[in-house]
């Protein structure tokens, strides 16, 4: 486990090193009133996370950015499957007393959870937290191929297709006057590693907002966002991998350079965190209709304001086809989605990388590349 969270802090800390060099570059401007502000920190989501501010002085900076990871390391405590934390009932919880009862959780958890839920029917289950009990079984399997290849191994197939029975989205019962989430299957467990830490980052951003900064980027283990412009003067630079120079080293190092003012970035991709059978790639990113790892792309960005759909929707479009992905970020947009007129959604823009390296946008995508 130690092992898995390094490398995951090891290519975070190459990508918020690149991106803050770009961050901080670029054509100089007239100067403002304002100075930039760093900092970072390793206590939220099992990665390296920076904060990067423009503000009239360092005190500002500092009481915004300790309210916000105040905020983060509440958030990364209570959506954790995996730790019990004191005088809390978090999602580990939760998951422990399927079946038993009903957890009194904190309304964060509960907007999480319902959050989770639309999540299901928007991508018509692609996305499913209540998928805890298979994806489990790859997590387990995974740690023990990372940490030594030699032992690496496939979950046995018939486990997936048993804990594949304990993910029926129904069975997550929620009760808002009571405070409580109960699943009602002894079996169920649910996992929000494809929502949560967008869905962090994005209630970071607007309590930042909401107490009058507006210049602000949080990275969140590569999960970009912006608040306004880089010192109220330009556009934010932020990269985007090339999967096939994570690989290898060769080619270019980065697929596409963005320009972003107000919009989130998240990535997706089969890169980060995987390990090898037989000579064959296994990553973290389930399929829920073959139980196994998607491979469809190599990887999934999303441009949209809103960190915690794009979190969401880089996971799910992962899990589909071009056309279908296409299908269901142009049924957002319109507002014909299960989300309807949602304040969540807002413009959309995507990047897919197949395979062979071949990169598909949708149609107002390259109006983020340019400065």
């Amino acid at each position: 486990m130690k092992n898995s969270i390094l490398n995951k802090i090891t290519h975070a800390v190459a990508i918020i090193s690149v991106a803050s060099i770009m961050i901080t570059t670029g054509c100089a401007k007239a100067p403002v009133q304002k100075n930039r502000y760093s900092s970072q920190f390793l206590d939220v989501f099992d990665t390296i996370s920076m904060e990067i501010g423009y503000e009239a002085d360092e005190d500002t900076f500092k009481k915004r950015y300790e309210d916000s990871h105040t905020l983060l390391l509440k958030e990364h405590q209570l959506f954790d499957i995996y730790n019990d934390y004191e005088g809390m009932n978090n999602l580990k919880t939760v998951n422990d007393n399927a079946g038993k009862q009903p957890v009194k959780v904190d309304k964060e958890l509960i907007d999480l959870i319902k959050w989770g839920k639309e999540v299901y029917t928007l991508t018509d289950g692609k996305l499913n937290i209540a998928y805890g009990a298979v994806l489990k079984l790859w997590h387990d399997k995974r740690e023990i191929g990372m940490n030594d290849p030699s032992k690496g191994e496939l979950p046995d197939e018939n486990a997936l297709k048993e804990a594949a029975k304990h993910t029926n989205i129904d069975d997550v019962i929620i009760d808002e006057e009571a405070g409580t989430i109960f699943l009602k299957d002894p079996e169920m467990s649910l996992d929000v590693g494809g929502i949560g830490k967008g869905y962090a980052t994005e209630d970071a951003a607007k309590l930042i907002e909401s107490a009058g900064s507006d210049s602000f980027m949080l990275n969140m283990g590569g999960n970009l966002r912006a608040i306004g412009l880089k010192n109220n003067t330009e556009k934010w630079v932020c990269p985007v991998e090339n999967p096939t120079f994570r690989d290898n080293q060769t080619g270019d190092q980065y697929s596409v350079i963005t320009y972003l003012d107000n919009v989130s970035l998240v990535t997706s991709g089969d890169y980060e965190r995987y390990y090898v059978v037989d000579g064959k790639r296994y990553h973290h990113i389930i399929d829920p209709d073959t139980l196994y790892p998607a491979t469809y792309h190599r990887s999934v960005t999303i441009l949209t304001h809103d960190s915690a759909l794009a979190d969401a929707l880089s996971t799910a479009l992962f899990c589909m086809s071009i056309e279908d992905g296409k299908k269901l970020v142009k049924s957002i947009s319109e507002g014909t989605s299960s989300l309807g007129k949602s304040e969540r959604v807002g413009r959309i823009e995507v990047m897919w990388i197949d395979a062979d390296g071949t990169q598909t946008y949708t149609d107002g995508f390259a109006d983020f590349t340019k400065e």
